[in-house]
């Protein structure tokens, strides 16, 4: 495959991937904005949001104050801001235009068709597109494009790659997600085990989808230790860190084996994936969990560079 495609079908992923985690934030601030504010409580949930998507100074120089509104449409609308949902969904379309003969029929309809919806809301009068509203209906979107690559592509080398940038930029964002709750949102560690605590997290769980499979998984009771092994280390969850690695490596062995050669991407893909099969919970939190997930962030953004180094431009082996 030509690496321009591959780029192509790459970013098509990462695109869909983080317009979907961006309405999961909005869902997150909005969620936690209904909380009264008493003391010691969030100081301000909007600039967490926008400190965790590292735009907080995009949008303090084109807005101004966080107020829901304007992050609402920075994060939203606004097709300045290149991680805001139109941003992603307007990229995701051009690239899946670029490379339309590689995509089938149901996958192409399926991102046009979003990207479509997206123009017509931004027409429609901004009292009537309640925010609950929107967030559902981008991760409806992003799921039927999911279930119409799953369901109708090849499992050829441009299903790998687009598998690929799903779980690169799923792991970096599942990440993210964590860290607002953890680092961001808790004003202090005393906070820890309150009803501020425990509200923050179940809105994480919820923002994410998997507030039931939690309680299918632990059995309903709320702590940092089990949710941090949930989001990080459970197998058995789409979301957790420890899956977004395996599903990385387990597609980049399946372009090695195509290619019939291994590169420094698989050697990264590898190296993530052991690191976390090892690790323990206990281990994350005596590290610092911030610290640990900024050094994660850091590890699946040399992964994914490598990865743009090896098959995306061939500058690299």
């Amino acid at each position: 495959m030509l690496s321009r495609t591959a780029a192509n079908l790459f970013w098509i992923a990462r695109y869909l991937e983080r317009a979907e985690t961006t309405a999961r934030l909005l869902d997150v601030g909005f969620r936690n904005a209904l909380l009264p504010n008493t003391d010691g409580g969030l100081r301000n949930e909007w600039e967490a949001i926008l400190q965790a998507k590292g735009v907080a100074q995009r949008f303090s120089e084109k807005y101004g104050d966080p107020v829901q509104r304007n992050v609402e449409t920075f994060l939203f609308f606004d097709l300045d801001n290149p991680s805001s949902v139109g941003a992603c969904l307007a990229s995701a379309r051009e690239n899946a235009r670029i490379v339309r003969t590689a995509l089938t029929s149901q996958v192409w309809d399926a991102i046009n068709n979003g990207f479509q919806e997206f123009r017509e809301m931004t027409r429609t009068e901004r009292s009537k597109l309640p925010l609950p509203e929107l967030t559902d209906w981008v991760t409806r979107t992003t799921a039927l494009i999911r279930g119409a690559i799953d369901a109708t592509q090849l499992r050829d080398d441009g299903y790998h790659f687009l598998n690929l940038g799903y779980a690169i930029e799923r792991a970096d964002n599942t990440a993210r997600l964590l860290d607002v709750k953890y680092y961001v949102l808790l004003p202090s560690v005393t906070y820890v085990g309150s009803g501020l605590d425990n509200y923050q997290w179940t809105t994480l769980l919820r923002a994410m989808s998997a507030h039931r499979a939690y309680n299918w998984a632990y059995g309903g009771e709320l702590s940092a230790t089990r949710i941090a092994h949930f989001l990080l280390l459970n197998r058995a969850l789409p979301r957790s860190l420890l899956t977004c690695a395996g599903m990385a490596a387990e597609h980049l062995e399946a372009l090695s084996r195509g290619y019939g050669r291994s590169t420094t991407a698989q050697a990264r893909a590898r190296a993530l994936l052991a690191g976390l099969a090892e690790a323990q919970v206990e281990e994350i939190f005596d590290e610092g969990l911030h610290e640990f997930l900024t050094r994660f962030i850091g590890e699946t953004a040399s992964l994914a560079q490598a990865v743009h180094d090896v098959y995306l431009t061939g500058e690299a082996r």
